[in-house]
């Protein structure tokens, strides 16, 4: 529920005003809702391709195209997953958040501080806390991404099996959810393609299948958002915790640590290639910033300021 603070007619105060233009976008959304995608790789959608070959993946192509993205986005080390999830709700690395492993439950290491919700400061109590009454929804696959949000500031959470065969219906929790609450901020979690590359392989045919299996998804809930009535005043943000080497990641090479980001929507530069160094914890920063939170002093993202018009 973004609120755009606006200065006094009367005898603006001049660093007031720049204070608050620089806390919040302009033209901020009411809606902003994740697609994440455990184990999508970057090097899996800079395929050679232009962007407006349409071929592999349309309609992630097509939010790129129409938006703003960059394929440089860096994980934590490791580039494992809980790391990598945590660090991009908690805007900071696992040496101040504390999990340290590819499926940490608890803090491997003392968390810097913790909120009166015994966690380390994340994104879904930030909004929850500047917007008290906000719609806010945690949908996922991995049972491990309860572990890593603070779900009691979180208004519905609920573990859905979001990547089987037939997507309409896997996805249909999610969609019904849309539609029915639209929510403030929502973030939608696949458990894909991270378990086709374990199991047979990054990149491989099977792997771009899964690809092309999981933008179906991303087109129906683009259109459930549409039909929700609120894509005008929504961002859409597409992202991933790491990327994957062969049938692994955890490691450094570019392969694993590289993940597109793709932003989409109300106020978004349309085709626009993000120019900055991003760390996957920015995407914290960058949602804060829409809704015209102060960060926390514990994080270390920088919103990605350049994406807005």
């Amino acid at each position: 529920m973004a609120v755009v603070l606006l200065a006094s007619a009367c005898s603006p105060n001049p660093s007031a005003t720049e204070e608050m233009n620089n806390n919040q976008p302009a033209n901020a959304p009411k809606h902003v809702i994740v697609l994440g995608f455990d184990g999508l790789s970057a090097s899996s959608i800079n395929d050679g391709k232009a962007l407006p070959d349409m071929a592999h993946m349309p309609n992630l192509r097509n939010l790129m195209a129409n938006g703003s993205y960059t394929l440089q986005n860096r994980s934590v080390l490791p580039s494992s997953s809980a790391v990598n999830w945590a660090s991009m709700w908690m805007g900071a690395g696992p040496e101040l958040h504390g999990y340290t492993t590819w499926g940490s439950r608890v803090p491997d290491l003392p968390s810097r501080i913790l909120t009166e919700h015994e966690i380390f400061p994340d994104i879904f109590a930030a909004v929850r806390d500047a917007h008290p009454e906000a719609e806010i929804g945690y949908i996922y696959e991995w049972e491990g991404m309860r572990y890593l949000a603070d779900t009691l500031s979180i208004s519905h959470a609920e573990q859905v099996a979001l990547s089987g065969k037939d997507t309409e219906a896997s996805i249909a929790p999610a969609v019904k959810y849309i539609k029915e609450k639209k929510p403030d901020f929502c973030a939608i979690i696949f458990g894909e393609p991270d378990g086709v590359g374990h199991g047979i392989g990054w990149e491989t045919p099977e792997y771009i299948e899964m690809e092309t299996h999981l933008d179906k998804a991303i087109g129906q809930l683009v259109k459930a958002i549409e039909e929700a009535g609120i894509m005008d005043e929504t961002v859409i943000i597409v992202s991933a915790d790491h990327g994957g080497k062969e049938k692994s990641h955890g490691g450094i090479t570019m392969q694993e640590m590289q993940t597109p980001i793709v932003f989409y929507g109300k106020g978004i530069k349309k085709g626009y290639v993000i120019p900055e160094s991003t760390m996957v914890y920015d995407i914290a920063g960058t949602i804060g910033y829409m809704f015209g939170i102060e960060q926390p002093q514990v994080w270390i993202a920088r919103p990605i300021k350049s994406i807005f018009e």
